[in-house]
């Protein structure tokens, strides 16, 4: 551990353990979220310019904070996947595929505390590659659930192009990034696209549109959105740059 996480850490231990007992509040996600993204700030490396990070965590939870987040912990991974996506996106980061987060029971951890194991990125001589990290301690790992996924949404898109040029894209259940950049699953030539512009995906059995923090902002059917669920022949605007959504299935 680097030296500024470890205080970090220690900080954070010694203002929030106190709390958490006079309080008795159960672990919020927020802080699973931000303990996440620390990692993923920590571990990046620069890889052929670009600053590469992780896509797999895995959150150590004490089994008696898994057990408290009752309900919500089956679409818990998946919402902090999303949220760990949105993060690499607006910081720019690169990532091999979108991350994966796994909520692991771990009877070394104390309550109301996280640890977060990553797949560390690895340069290699003319490629890019992640290598599993090490064990952190002398942990007894049993993953908490098997996370269900409910019937994600395919679609199909019509893209039009200020040039009067376009063309029809078949999406399947994964989530895509539109925008300038080549690194997009959808890569858009319009000046007036962000470079990451915006994510489609499916959630809880919805296609959602997110506006990835863009320059010019995303519009759904004329109006101005941050994020929106989807259905057939609704009209995204980003830029001169317009799709819509001819069919949406059960996939």
């Amino acid at each position: 551990m680097q030296p500024i996480a470890a205080v970090e850490r220690f900080l954070e231990r010694l203002l929030e353990r106190p709390a958490a007992r006079l309080f008795r509040s159960p672990l919020q996600p927020i802080q699973i979220q931000r303990r996440i993204e620390r990692a993923m700030e920590n571990e990046r490396r620069m890889v052929g310019g670009r600053a590469r990070v992780p896509d797999r965590y895995r959150v150590h939870l004490a089994p008696a904070d898994v057990a408290a987040l009752g309900q919500r912990a089956p679409q818990l991974a998946a919402d902090l996947a999303d949220e760990a996506l949105a993060f690499a996106r607006s910081h720019e980061y690169s990532l091999d595929q979108a991350p994966m987060v796994e909520l692991v029971v771990d009877r070394s951890v104390p309550a109301g505390e996280v640890r977060v194991a990553v797949d560390r990125v690895e340069p290699q001589v003319g490629a890019a590659s992640l290598a599993a990290g090490g064990p952190v301690g002398d942990l007894t790992n049993t993953r908490a659930f098997q996370v269900e996924s409910p019937p994600a949404p395919v679609a199909t898109l019509v893209e039009y192009r200020p040039d009067g040029r376009g063309r029809r894209l078949a999406l399947g259940v994964g989530a895509i990034t539109i925008g300038r950049a080549a690194d997009n699953d959808l890569v858009v030539d319009d000046p007036r696209v962000s470079r990451h512009h915006v994510r489609l995906q499916a959630r809880r059995g919805m296609l959602v549109l997110t506006d990835l923090d863009s320059a010019n902002g995303s519009r759904v059917n004329g109006k101005a959105i941050s994020e929106v669920a989807l259905g057939a022949g609704d009209r995204i605007e980003i830029g001169a740059t317009v799709f819509t959504i001819e069919a949406v299935t059960a996939g």
